[in-house]
């Protein structure tokens, strides 16, 4: 991964949304909800103040609208604090 994020920031892949059908009618893309889980890829080294306890590898929970979305060689990201993981899971 090229991307290191900085301080107490994670980069996150997000879990991919569920297919889901109602009665034969399938739910496009943009209605889908977002996933509010997602595989930690890269971690920042942390700050003075606030240590590091996620790790690559690690599958969490984050809020709805914590993150900011980026995309880096066609894939999706979030990049959000470690403090607006909610769970590691």
């Amino acid at each position: 991964m090229s991307i290191k994020p900085l301080a107490d920031r994670v980069l996150i892949k997000p879990a991919a949304a569920e297919e889901k059908s109602v009665g034969g009618i399938i739910i496009p893309d943009t209605a889908k909800e977002k996933p509010l889980k997602g595989e930690v890829v890269a971690v920042g080294g942390g700050t003075k103040d606030e240590e590091m306890v996620l790790k690559a590898g690690d599958n969490v929970l984050y809020g709805k609208y914590a993150g900011t979305e980026i995309e880096f060689d066609g894939e999706s990201y979030l990049i959000m604090r470690q403090s607006d993981v909610l769970a590691i899971i």
